[in-house]
């Protein structure tokens, strides 16, 4: 293959020299940090793009560490590995880079959740996309994985445009771009002050999370007092929230559309603020307003709202749901209506409280949490096949995981009913042992426990004239997992203990009973249900019931298939109800409380989040344990 053939399918191509099978079969006596930079210094030679990116300082490091780390990308796991293997490897490392803090407080990198969020929800996949602010590219990066994911070829569909203003970021941006094999238009410069693509008016996507509440922009020059970017005017104070905010409108075509994030103050900004809020409000182009709660970012735990604009909105007749009150969705149905979007509206969503804990720090959506987010933005927009979809997507995943932990539970019970049998037999035949000595004792409600299972199976019986019934799985799964793990573990501490106080290990019988291998089996059929809450592996019965909560979370919410106001979570608002809150933008003071009583809160996903924050809690106080006796010392001294 020549190196047009690997381009043609988004692949970097890497001369003889510079790839991993000859860098890898290099004898231990070779140089390998000077192999490894002229390797580099040959990639950069076949790319302009990457001419001086690509780092050429490896021959700092000791020959048997780079050879170690050759040896660890070489195994077999790695090489049968498909997909973008390098650019995850990659990505994983920039999450670490941002997580200590590096590179100005790790502002290059935004999270992947609220990346997700932008790309899907303003779904860049064809024309101009930009980024002003590009950092480490995730944004160009993430939307080459949704173009991917339609069947698409991303440099087929869309030109990736970049700016941005630290060198060491911009070098990181053209590599995530390489490694992902995704190429770009990346320049370097301050957009406060330099507009380097000149793309106002020809973007159809823009893209960014700008750094917040900058101030010290020189709004004297002239290149700012005359800038084309800022159709709304500069506004007076020293905050570049609302340079940016028109940036982004300014970029776009007419029918253009930017996600971006911004920080919460400036939904509700007084003064010059608020009146280029309002006028942006007034084009019809503010689309969509999303609260993000606390510890998404890595340095910095403010929460933040993620704006978008779709000036293909500016123009949209008024829809005939905008009137005091929206009629009911079963209404909204019979008339045949499919939007309550128009430039009138703006869609409000407040998903603070939506979130999974990562750490005791970091917050992030699950995969199912953000989908259904977007399914929110899409029944709004008149689009009910991702809805449609994603229910049916989460029932089966919920029927098929059940259908598996129906299997591995029939497993587990002949299993304990056979130890249990073997148990008793050996227990009824030693008078060596004192009278009266139970193993398998009934306290532990044994039969209880096998008619749960019984129960469970005969609920997820795929012959069923009507089918298995969800909500009662998955109740049967929360009522199973407990007592089965309870009993499970007492059954493995009696035998241990048994064993150990009246030295079974030297009799024969008990030796014929070849229980370390059954128990050892007992102990993987377990491991498979309930999983493993230390290593982050959730089991079959969990995931069953998970996937279930996550079709019911949205069609409790969204009964009838079609968008309407919930409480606490989303309402349409026209541009009356937002001058009547003078011109403020966060959903907060829209949506209103969620009322709701607390049925259906999961108490045991709480508990494993204030596991998580006691973790966190514990390591600081070692660490200050650690630095107050360090200073102890330091004075003693």
């Amino acid at each position: 293959m020549n190196k047009k053939d690997f381009e043609e399918k988004n692949a970097m191509f890497l001369p003889d020299t510079a790839q991993f099978d000859y860098l890898v079969t290099l004898p231990e006596v070779a140089n390998i940090g000077e192999a490894i930079d002229d390797a580099m210094k040959a990639i950069e030679d076949e790319y302009d793009n990457l001419k001086g990116v690509l780092p050429k300082n490896y021959s700092i490091f000791s020959k048997d560490l780079l050879h170690e780390l050759l040896r660890i990308f070489n195994k077999e796991v790695l090489r049968k590995a498909e997909g973008d293997l390098f650019g995850k490897i990659y990505e994983y490392f920039l999450n670490k880079f941002a997580m200590t803090g590096a590179q100005e407080g790790g502002e290059f990198f935004t999270p992947f959740s609220l990346v997700n969020t932008i790309v899907n929800i303003i779904e860049p996949d064809h024309g101009i996309a930009f980024d002003p602010a590009l950092g480490s590219a995730g944004m160009f990066v993430q939307t080459g994985y949704f173009i991917e994911s339609e069947g698409l070829q991303p440099a087929e569909k869309v030109t990736f445009y970049g700016q941005e203003k630290a060198e060491t970021n911009t070098r990181l941006a053209k590599m995530n771009l390489a490694v992902h094999g995704l190429e770009g238009n990346i320049q370097e410069g301050n957009t406060f002050y330099e507009d380097k693509h000149n793309l106002v008016g020809k973007c159809d996507f823009v893209m960014a999370n700008p750094p917040f509440n900058v101030d010290g922009v020189d709004k004297s020059k002239d290149t700012v007092k005359k800038d084309p970017r800022l159709p709304f005017g500069l506004p007076k104070n020293d905050n570049a929230n609302y340079l940016w905010i028109q940036y982004f409108y300014s970029y776009l075509k007419p029918t253009g559309r930017t996600g971006f994030v911004m920080a919460s103050s400036a939904s509700d900004a007084g003064h010059s603020e608020k009146d280029i809020r309002e006028k942006l409000v007034k084009t019809g182009a503010v689309d969509v307003m999303v609260a993000i709660g606390n510890n998404f970012f890595y340095t910095r735990s403010l929460p933040c709202t993620l704006w978008f604009f779709d000036r293909g909105k500016e123009t949209s007749p008024p829809a005939p749901l905008l009137k005091e009150t929206s009629p009911p969705a079963p209404l909204l149905k019979e008339r045949g209506e499919k939007t309550c979007r128009s430039a009138d509206t703006v869609l409000m969503l407040d998903a603070r409280k939506i979130y999974r804990k990562v750490t005791s720090k970091v917050n992030d959506f699950s995969p199912e949490q953000l989908r259904n987010l977007i399914c929110i933005v899409n029944l709004y927009r008149g689009n009910h096949d991702k809805f449609e979809n994603s229910i049916k997507q989460y029932l089966s995943a919920s029927a098929d995981m059940a259908a598996q932990a129906a299997i591995t539970t029939s497993k587990l019970n002949k299993l304990l009913k056979s130890i249990k049998s073997q148990l008793d037999s050996f227990l009824a035949h030693q008078s060596d042992l004192p009278s009266g000595l139970e193993i398998w004792s009934e306290q532990w409600e044994d039969e209880v426990l096998f008619q749960l299972q019984d129960q469970f199976m005969e609920a997820v019986n795929p012959g069923k004239e009507n089918g298995s019934d969800p909500e009662a799985v998955s109740q049967l799964c929360k009522q199973l997992r407990k007592p089965q793990d309870k009993l499970i573990k007492q059954l493995l501490d009696s035998v241990s203990s048994i064993q150990k106080e009246y030295q079974l290990a030297k009799n024969k019988d008990w030796k014929e009973l070849n229980l370390k291998e059954q128990l050892d089996t007992l102990k993987a059929l377990q491991l498979d249900l309930s999983g493993n809450p230390n290593e982050e592996e959730p089991g079959l019965l969990h995931e069953t019931e998970y996937f279930r909560k996550q079709a019911h979370w949205l069609q409790s919410r969204f009964p009838e298939g079609v968008y309407t106001d919930v409480e606490g979570l989303c309402k349409v608002v026209s541009q009356k109800e937002i001058e009547a809150k003078d011109w403020s933008l966060s959903p907060g003071r829209y949506v209103g409380v969620d009322a709701a009583t607390d049925d259906g809160f999961d108490y045991e996903e709480r508990l494993a989040e204030i596991h998580i924050e006691l973790e966190g809690l514990n390591e600081e106080a070692v660490q200050l344990a650690q630095t107050i006796m360090n200073n102890y010392k330091e004075l003693s001294l």
